[in-house]
């Protein structure tokens, strides 16, 4: 069909009886549609479906039974395993026909085929719980991550409608497919879900060119490079343990090693995680700040995130210490960002934000450190405070499931914090009793006695009536059915605080060096700029060259002129990759006066950016440009003295999705004392229209007169036109602007 189809329909009700109606659908064709309709309703009465799908969400709600007098909470309970159970949404008509990623028509025999998996959030939490609650239909979500692979060249990232959206980060079918793996769920073909998932980690797109060869995502590569890093890292990580499982030696190695890659984007001196730009760290730095460098979130909400490696996310911080003073910071941490506005940063404790899902796993942590009594303090604030028992009751997007995961999870009393890792944090439940009924007939309880509001610490647990003392399950003790009871007390205790009983994940074969990064110095520099090097292994042996011949780094040097560094780290018999750099000398003469305030975010490298003949690429994200937020653009160069001037040029980039307009004029003058100005070229710009295509436009002058300073004006748009989806939020223009050049 095309173009958009639609029915009105008149009815003569005088009465106003009941009017039913009856409809299928399908993504196939009428036929199929036609036949859902047959199949699915027939002629069953209203009430007759009515009853079928009470009989339906009655017996898949009772796959979690919850005995508890607070009725808020199990309200709470049942709407979140209502909203785990809407997605992923069964895409296949009542034949077993589907609409495949190539648009092609297929048929699905022995599973079921389904879309709507947003698995950047669902693989955290919502996909675990489907292994224990959901198996079947776990096995029929990893073939049709296969089926994709067939149809679409990938496995899905974010599938909606049986397609691709080309939106979140990271390659999460991967741990996806290894947490079932490796809990036993595995009705599909293993060796071809190795090769999707080695495949979906080995392109050379979303800046996975850029991680292979250097350990880490450079800020100028690739936006949102520290969260696809950390991410990456992740799934990798997932990788190596399933060829770990498979006897995949070779596979187990590399992967382990990449999982490792979270090191080179950690700065020891902020122990933070920030963006690496040029081999420096993006500057100016602060941790609160939303900007390109992150997905969805700021460096507090990204920098605790290495499930895979908390011991050596610890060694890097510094110790157990150093891991609990850095959450203790997070959560009284001021509970305002700056830089740009995300929408999604919500549900605020300090720094953590409950509301989007990067910070989901970051109150299980203190279990980590010998302090569960802080994880049960911060598990019961998160229930009771950012879940209500109201129409707007979740303190973010549900994203899939993924919040009402948590809630189901932490309200039992564990939480997945490494999906893989085949254990669940034990933080604290919320409710007197809970059954988790299996779909082996086996059932699981877990039962709080004394538990009250005050009553959230736990005082002692019985595993299948023997005494437990560890912080975490197993997935095994889960499935084979049996109880966990718990007895709590107002205040904290000692319960599960020993070292034996702690949770631990650390990688401790295939160890990487953390390649070296430039700790100080100028990449564009006036005179001459002092270089220092840091590793984040202070054990590690740094190596640097500014021609052919590597010497070991022993103290700072100095450039003077263009040059391109080289440097790597070495320690035992492992070495980082090689990182090059370049260096620009900005003529010492030259000097800019920046009459607008640029957005730090955009900053690309300070106050000299725009003539430090570093020329910005078609991607605002990646560093380059200077960006101006609903303001004028009004710069002076001064070139040192009067000179003959040929020409002047200035570069101006349109993305107009991301609200980035040209210029509406731009205006050049000259002088010769700085203070009275000749304009000199008025250009005519492009009409700015309806248009998604990313253009860099060089506004150039011919000059042909002698001037000292020289002076450009570019002026705003600011209020968007009315065609642009901003337009009803009153949105307003941005100009990004790089480089000043002037030719003599």
């Amino acid at each position: 069909m095309k173009g958009a189809q639609k029915i009105a329909l008149k009815f003569n009700n005088p009465n106003n009886e009941p009017v039913f109606i009856k409809i299928g659908i399908s993504a196939v064709d009428i036929e199929g549609a036609k036949k859902n309709l047959k199949g699915e309703i027939g002629n069953q009465t209203f009430e007759q479906v009515k009853k079928t799908a009470q009989d339906f969400w009655e017996e898949q709600l009772e796959k979690i039974v919850i005995e508890d007098s607070n009725l808020d909470n199990k309200t709470n309970f049942y709407s979140s395993m209502y909203h785990v159970s809407i997605a992923p949404n069964l895409y296949q008509d009542v034949d077993g026909r589907y609409r495949g990623m190539d648009l092609k028509i297929h048929e699905s025999k022995d599973f079921d085929y389904y879309t709507v998996f947003s698995m950047w959030d669902t693989y955290r939490a919502a996909h675990p719980l489907y292994t224990i609650i959901e198996q079947e239909k776990t096995n029929d979500f990893v073939n049709t991550f296969l089926a994709k692979y067939d149809e679409g060249g990938i496995m899905p990232i974010w599938d909606l409608a049986g397609n691709y959206t080309g939106c979140m980060i990271g390659y999460h079918a991967v741990p996806i497919i290894v947490d079932a793996y490796l809990k036993g769920i595995k009705n599909y073909d293993i060796e071809k879900a190795f090769k999707a998932m080695k495949h979906s980690a080995t392109r050379d797109k979303l800046g996975l060119d850029s991680y292979k060869n250097f350990g880490f995502i450079p800020v100028e590569k690739e936006s949102e490079s520290v969260s696809k890093t950390l991410e990456y890292a992740y799934d990798d990580w997932t990788i190596a343990q399933m060829a770990k499982s498979l006897g995949k030696d070779e596979d187990y190695k590399t992967y382990s090693e990449r999982a490792q890659y979270y090191k080179n984007v950690f700065d020891p001196e902020s122990q933070f995680m920030r963006g690496r730009f040029r081999n420096t760290w993006f500057a100016p730095f602060d941790p609160y700040e939303v900007n390109f460098n992150y997905t969805e979130a700021n460096s507090w909400q990204y920098s605790f995130y290495v499930p895979q490696d908390v011991t050596g996310f610890m060694n890097l911080l510094g110790g157990k210490q150093q891991l609990e003073n850095q959450l203790d910071k997070l959560f009284v941490a001021e509970n305002k960002t700056s830089g740009r506005h995300q929408l999604d940063i919500t549900g605020l404790i300090g720094q953590y934000a409950h509301g989007n899902e990067p910070s989901h796993h970051m109150a299980y942590l203190y279990n980590f450190v010998n302090k569960p009594y802080k994880t049960q303090e911060k598990i019961r604030q998160i229930l009771t405070e950012l879940y209500t028992n109201t129409p707007d009751g979740i303190s973010g997007n549900e994203d899939c499931g993924q919040m009402s995961a948590w809630y189901i999870f932490s309200s039992l009393g564990f939480y997945p914090v490494t999906p893989g890792a085949n254990q669940y944090i034990i933080g604290a439940p919320l409710f007197k009793k809970a059954t988790i009924n299996l779909e082996s007939g086996k059932s699981f309880t877990v039962q709080a006695n004394n538990i009250s509001s005050e009553n959230k610490y736990i005082k002692s647990v019985l595993l299948n009536g023997t005494n437990y003392e560890n912080s975490f399950i197993n997935h095994t003790d889960i499935m084979k059915g049996g109880s966990l009871v718990f007895e709590m007390t107002n205040e904290p205790t000692s319960w599960g605080t020993k070292d034996e009983f702690i949770p631990s994940t650390e990688i401790k074969e295939h160890l990487i060096v953390a390649a070296p990064f430039i700790a100080k110095g100028d990449i564009a520099f006036k005179g001459s700029t002092e270089v220092s090097l840091q590793n984040v292994d202070k054990e590690a042996s740094i190596y640097y060259t500014l021609g052919d011949d590597f010497q070991q780094y022993k103290q700072p040097f100095t450039i003077s002129d263009k040059a391109t560094l080289k440097v790597y780290a070495e320690k035992g018999n492992s070495k980082s990759t090689i990182i090059t750099t370049d260096f620009f000398k900005i003529d010492p003469n030259l000097k800019i006066e920046l009459q607008s305030e640029f957005a730090n975010q955009y900053n690309a490298g300070g106050d000299n950016a725009l003539i430090d003949g570093i020329v910005g690429a078609e991607d605002f994200r990646t560093g380059t440009w200077q960006g101006y937020f609903d303001t004028d653009v009004v710069a002076i160069v001064d070139l040192g003295k009067v000179k003959d001037i040929k020409e002047i040029e200035v570069g101006f980039l349109k993305d107009q999705r991301s609200w980035i307009f040209l210029p509406t004029s731009v205006q050049y003058s000259i002088s010769i004392n700085g203070k009275k100005f000749d304009p000199i070229f008025t250009p005519k710009l492009k009409k700015i229209n309806e248009s998604n295509k990313v253009e860099i436009e060089k506004v150039k002058a011919k000059v042909l007169k002698k001037a000292r300073y020289i002076k450009v004006v570019a002026n705003k748009l600011g209020q968007l036109p009315e065609w642009h989806l901003g337009y009803k939020h009153n949105g307003r223009s941005w100009l990004f602007v790089d480089e000043i050049q002037i030719k003599q």
